[in-house]
């Protein structure tokens, strides 16, 4: 099967006003199939988002080229949609507003909008908050607008940046269930970003695990377990040997980190 995503020797130099250098990412190859599900776990600060941000158009690579479906990332596109930890819906629209402003922009028919946002609103369970307003919403209600606003697009690949890292983690759970249930049904391909390694494994079809800051991918994991997956595998003993292992990749890392 080929590649949708093609990350071909992508790496990133941050050059500060005082022209120090400092290198974000080692030059990173990585393939992504379609429908894939994929989890970047990494220490903290180890340019896990840099390369989130240049596949989604925000960051430029200082060299290397991102391809989607074949053609070179430029810039943001309707292609991609990103959802990110912090909670980035329009204040001044509601619910529905902000699921449909995508679609209004891209001219989509008021009706179909309406259909669109409606089917959305009801899979992520958001079905009688349509006219509430963001500061109405706990965290985890504003995420699944984000991700319902995000699918309503209907991207080709969904670019998640720790987007539950805010959430108390009952919400947590609840939430990375619900993404994967939506996953299961709409078989999207998604690259998410955490350095949480139960939701890692959890999520997951494949894991990457990054290196400390100049960051690469040093490991990739499989994650066979059967779908629809249910939260009690977070106690089955495969489950345990693979957090155990990935436990000791990012904490060499971290370690690594507190050396440089």
């Amino acid at each position: 099967m080929s590649s949708q995503l093609s990350i071909q020797g992508v790496s990133r130099v941050f050059t500060s006003p005082k022209g120090l250098q400092t290198q974000a990412l080692t030059p990173v190859d990585f393939e992504v199939r379609e429908n894939d599900f994929v989890t970047i776990l990494g220490p903290s600060g180890c340019g896990k988002s840099t390369l989130l941000r240049i596949v989604a158009g925000l960051d430029q690579p200082t060299t290397g080229q991102v391809l989607l479906d074949g053609v070179p990332v430029q810039g943001p596109g309707a292609d991609r949609g990103m959802v990110f930890q912090s909670y980035t819906l329009f204040p001044w629209l509601n619910v529905e507003q902000n699921i449909r402003f995508g679609l209004r922009e891209r001219g989509m028919p008021e009706r179909e909008q309406k259909e669109r946002s409606d089917d959305f609103i009801a899979k992520v369970g958001l079905r009688g908050f349509e006219q509430h307003f963001p500061k109405q919403l706990s965290g985890g209600m504003q995420q699944r607008t984000a991700i319902a606003r995000a699918l309503a697009n209907d991207p080709k690949i969904l670019l998640m940046d720790e987007p539950f890292g805010a959430l108390d983690n009952q919400t947590r759970v609840l939430m990375q269930e619900l993404l994967l249930g939506i996953w299961e049904s709409a078989q999207k391909t998604v690259l998410f970003v955490t350095h949480d390694i139960d939701e890692a494994i959890f999520m997951a079809n494949r894991v990457a695990v990054f290196s400390a800051r100049p960051g690469r991918i040093k490991t990739e994991l499989a994650v066979d377990f059967p779908h629809p997956r249910h939260y009690t595998i977070k106690t089955s003993p495969e489950f345990m040997a693979l957090k155990a292992q990935l436990t000791e990749e990012i904490r060499a890392e971290a370690m690594a980190t507190d050396t440089h």
